[in-house]
């Protein structure tokens, strides 16, 4: 059976998109040390990419923008971008499995499973997936704004990400507006 596992990083962060993956794996091709992205020390998580693209039968990602995380909230967003990511598999799954406890709708049987990213090895190489590729756009967002600390931080809400939005505002098009922070930086901005 195709089996797609699906999971996402960055729900919480003021900025970027919401990033997703979706994996098959080969259950002839075992990839060791899967396991949930939080739990990986980011130079685990770098070389576990190039094993799940070389072994898997298929990866593919989904994203929502910061524009539609406040246009629909970041659950529909987060929603949106998993079945993106699936709807992007060169390979259509016959069953997805999606970490959390809800789960959005693929055409083909799904199943929310809680803690899945540490349980389900598809499942713990998309959280792997998606955590290197939303970490790569902050550092590469840090390239351009340095004094947010990006890098650093990867967006979330920290105390040095919300002294940068009071000393230099909201970056228009890039800090997800529906958020409470940004939206009283953009306030203190007009004021």
């Amino acid at each position: 059976m195709l089996l797609a596992g699906v999971d996402e990083v960055g729900r919480g962060p003021l900025i970027g998109a919401v990033v997703t993956a979706a994996v098959i794996l080969d259950p002839a091709r075992p990839i060791d040390g899967l396991a949930d992205s939080k739990r990986l020390t980011e130079r685990r998580r770098l070389a576990l990419v190039p094993l799940i693209q070389e072994r898997a039968l298929a990866f593919a990602y989904g994203r929502a923008e910061p524009a539609e995380i406040d246009q629909l909230n970041i659950y529909q967003a987060t929603m949106l971008a998993m079945q993106r990511a699936v709807q992007n598999l060169p390979q259509r799954p016959q069953a997805v499995l999606v970490d959390g406890n809800r789960s959005p709708e693929f055409g083909v049987p799904a199943e929310a499973v809680v803690k899945g990213d540490g349980l389900i090895p598809a499942i713990s190489a998309a959280s792997v997936l998606a955590k290197v590729a939303r970490d790569a756009e902050m550092a590469a967002l840090h390239q351009h704004y340095p004094e947010y600390g990006f890098a650093q931080h990867k967006g979330y809400p920290t105390a040095e990400h919300l002294a940068a939005l009071d000393r230099h505002g909201a970056l228009p098009g890039l800090h997800r507006q529906s958020f409470g922070p940004v939206a009283r930086a953009a306030l203190r901005d007009v004021g």
